[in-house]
C-alpha cells in the first residue's frame, strides 16, 4: 500500500511539472481527490524525491498566485456565453 502511494506521488509530481498542471487538473486526470494530490506532493514526494518536490511545489505556487486571474477569465467566459445565448434567443424570437 505504501509503495503504491509513493509511486503515485512521483507520477503526480512528474505530471504537474511537465504539464504545469493545477492540483484540480491533476486530480481530475488521475481520478483521485484534490486532497490526495496535495498530500502526495506536500508530504510524500518531499520525502521520496526532494528535487522533484521542489519543482512541483514551484509550479503549484505559481498556479496559486495566478488562480484569481483564471477565476476572472472563467467569469468573463460565462457572461460572454450568456450574452451570446440571449442574443441568439432574441434573434430567434424576432424571426418568429
Amino acid at each position: 500500500m505504501r509503495e503504491q502511494s509513493e509511486t503515485r506521488a512521483v507520477i503526480l509530481g512528474k505530471y504537474i511539472v511537465q504539464e504545469k498542471a493545477t492540483v484540480r487538473a491533476a486530480a481530475e486526470w488521475f481520478g483521485v481527490l484534490k486532497s490526495t494530490v496535495y498530500k502526495d506532493i506536500s508530504e510524500r514526494l518531499e520525502q521520496i524525491q526532494p528535487e522533484l518536490y521542489a519543482q512541483a511545489k514551484a509550479v503549484l505556487e505559481q498556479n496559486k498566485q495566478e488562480r484569481h486571474i483564471r477565476g476572472g477569465l472563467a467569469t468573463k467566459r460565462k457572461y460572454e456565453l450568456q450574452r451570446k445565448q440571449r442574443e441568439a434567443w432574441q434573434l430567434k424570437k424576432s424571426e418568429s
